[in-house]
């Protein structure tokens, strides 16, 4: 790997200096981005292959999303919701149609749209099924990733999570994935929801065997339980439809929402539920002071226009399956599985060198993610080309061979 230059660690010094080290991200600096590239203060161009974990979808800085932007900046960005504004409703409109669902509730990030889909839970829980105050109980699975939050980490299996910020808030209790077995045995009267990835990202990629999610929707609706499906990461577009629990034919009862809610622009996010389930909410119970402002409803309706007009969960399917042809035609002593769903990929490897080998990409002009030490994720902009991918294919092949 070439040195680094004096401007490039003076970036990384000032970082080091003054940000809090809760990260530990590749060492290149990053400028500017366009659809599926992004520049670094070098001028370097580098293929985007995390996608700010799916927030990109659209690509970096689509001019339709950056225009609506624009123009929304020089008129209002922030009422909060203490008043109504005249862009959030085309918002909820717009998001009611694409999950057929028939209330929205807007938020900021996605472990916001979480928490929201908890409260959802376990306020139904209490005031539709009857579950006595305090004992609600909601299921998730081993090795899932639902955001930050000292709630959210109460229930991660993952130390690096979770350790130091105890004590764990009650009210969990976790199954392995994929699993519909485990399911029904934890399953008890006071259970009022079961949050659950379409597939688990932030875990390697995990894809569940077929049957599991149409198993789990016809578990909840005969136990009476809630079906909240956690779509961040894997929903609008990413998969191949626009969201990834659409592959088993089922309709949940929540669905949570966020990244490319954005196209990469905002902080946006959201649950999208029926009003059996929305009802719940009253005045003062829940809120947000920027959900669903006037600057975020603008973005959003553009990104989900985007979405929609360029075809892009249709051309995730079209892309994934080709991506996922040229990966597997990789032949790599150290190389142990290829998995996927549409344009969100993974390399697992025999050894911990998934860090190695994503520093190896990058030298190379490819940046791209390590997970557990032994998986990298591959998540283009929904918009690559067949030949942007060839083209990235022979550079992930190129890194291999430096590995050796």
């Amino acid at each position: 790997m070439a040195t680094m230059t004096a401007k490039t660690q003076q970036y990384i010094d000032q970082d080091k200096r003054y940000g809090a080290q809760n990260y530990g991200p590749l060492p290149v600096v990053l400028e500017r981005g366009e659809g599926v590239f992004v520049w670094d203060v070098e001028g370097k161009r580098y293929f985007d292959m995390l996608s700010a974990y799916s927030a990109v979808n659209q690509g970096h800085n689509h001019p339709k999303i950056i225009a609506a932007a624009k123009a929304q900046m020089d008129r209002l960005c922030l009422t909060s919701r203490a008043f109504y504004n005249d862009k959030m409703g085309a918002l909820l409109e717009k998001l009611a149609g694409i999950t057929g669902m028939e209330k929205i509730l807007l938020m900021n990030s996605g472990a916001e749209a979480v928490e929201t889909a908890i409260k959802a839970m376990r306020r139904w829980g209490y005031e539709v099924k009857g579950i006595p105050e305090g004992k609600a109980e909601i299921i998730v699975c081993a090795e899932n990733f639902h955001g930050r939050t000292s709630t959210i980490v109460s229930f991660s299996t993952d130390p690096d999570s979770y350790a130091g910020y105890g004590p764990k808030m009650p009210g969990f209790k976790v199954i392995p994935y994929d699993d519909p077995a485990a399911l029904e045995k934890a399953i008890t009267t006071s259970t009022c929801g079961f949050l659950v990835e379409p597939v688990q990202g932030e875990a390697g990629v995990k894809v569940p065997s077929e049957g599991f999610l149409k198993a789990a929707r016809e578990l909840c609706t005969k136990h009476n339980v809630l079906l909240a499906v956690d779509e961040i990461q894997t929903g609008l577009g990413r998969t191949g439809k626009m969201f990834c629990f659409e592959h088993s034919g089922i309709r949940p009862d929540i669905i949570v929402m966020g990244k490319a809610l954005s196209g990469g622009v905002y902080p946006i996010s959201a649950i999208a539920a029926d009003d059996a389930v929305m009802k719940v909410f009253k005045p003062g119970t829940h809120g947000s002071t920027y959900g669903g402002n006037s600057l975020a409803s603008a973005i959003g309706v553009a990104a989900l226009d985007v979405l929609v007009g360029e075809k892009l969960p249709e051309k995730a399917q079209k892309m994934g399956e080709y991506f996922r042809a040229k990966l597997d035609a990789i032949k790599h002593p150290l190389l142990k599985e290829r998995r996927g769903k549409g344009l969100l990929l993974a390399l697992e490897f025999t050894k911990p060198i998934a860090k190695d080998f994503c520093k190896k990409m990058m030298a190379r002009g490819l940046l791209a993610k390590d997970t557990h030490a032994v998986t990298v994720r591959f998540a283009p902009p929904l918009i690559i080309t067949k030949a942007q991918i060839d083209e990235a294919v022979a550079i992930i092949e190129a890194a291999l061979q430096d590995l050796d």
